[in-house]
């Protein structure tokens, strides 16, 4: 499986606790059409993968929000793309509905792996369940600066948008990395002198990744009572503008 996921192979297990491995499936496209179907569909470009074993890449609303994020990697006839298991039934069946007459066929594998939340958050890598499914741009997720977008590729949907908002750096929410004083949870609010400001969207143990406004990073946030620290993301972070 795709290096970047750390995969073990284990059973996997419920992801109601924050301690929770993640569980992660494999949806399959293979046929004539897989590389014509994917390169129309995904932000990044499947020429890549000729230079390396696999690519980050994400599959997009018409408006521009993220469906889905994770890796791409060749497989026999195809294409495989990591998933969430809470998701990859509901992306195959819209994926579907985009087929037209492109040859391509869909499948699932589910070999028990899961992927470590702490060695996501560690590296900024968002794990989009299906909870958080269209909620997030790419460049909220810090997309451009894990390389899983092209911008010379071609159209896929949403790149209108997605460009648009590249060219004039027009981001002003990102995927920032905090610690908490307690344990909090994906989808909670994250708030300013008690207005809401962002949302937690992946959580390990009291690490955890909000997307905020930059400007608010250092600002003194929270989670109701409970106090979020900067953590900064190696070089993935942008300097505030």
């Amino acid at each position: 499986m795709a290096k970047l996921c750390q995969s073990l192979e284990q059973a996997a297990v419920p992801t109601n606790n924050y301690f929770s491995m993640h569980p992660i499936q494999t949806i399959t496209v293979t046929g004539t059409d897989a590389f014509e179907f994917l390169q129309a569909q995904l932000t990044n470009d499947l020429r890549r993968l000729e230079s390396g074993a696999e690519i980050l890449a994400a599959w997009c609303s018409p408006k521009g929000r993220v469906i889905w994020f994770g890796t791409v990697f060749p497989i026999d006839n195809g294409y495989g793309l990591s998933a969430p298991a809470d998701t990859a039934d509901a992306i195959v069946q819209r994926m579907t509905m985009f087929r037209f007459r492109s040859k391509v066929e869909f499948g699932i594998l589910d070999a028990g792996q899961t992927v470590d939340p702490a060695h996501l958050i560690e590296h900024g890598h968002p794990y989009i369940g299906s909870s958080q499914v269209e909620q997030f741009t790419p460049h909220m997720l810090n997309l451009d600066l894990l390389d899983a977008l092209s911008m010379d590729k071609g159209c896929y949907p949403g790149q209108e948008i997605v460009a648009r908002t590249h060219y004039k750096g027009a981001t002003k929410r990102r995927a920032i990395r905090f610690a908490s004083d307690a344990p909090v949870y994906a989808g909670d609010k994250v708030s300013l002198d008690g207005r809401d400001v962002g949302e937690v969207l992946n959580v390990s143990d009291r690490n955890l990744l909000a997307v905020v406004p930059v400007d608010l990073a250092d600002a003194g946030l929270s989670v109701g009572d409970i106090m979020l620290s900067h953590e900064p993301l190696r070089s993935l972070e942008p300097d505030p503008k």
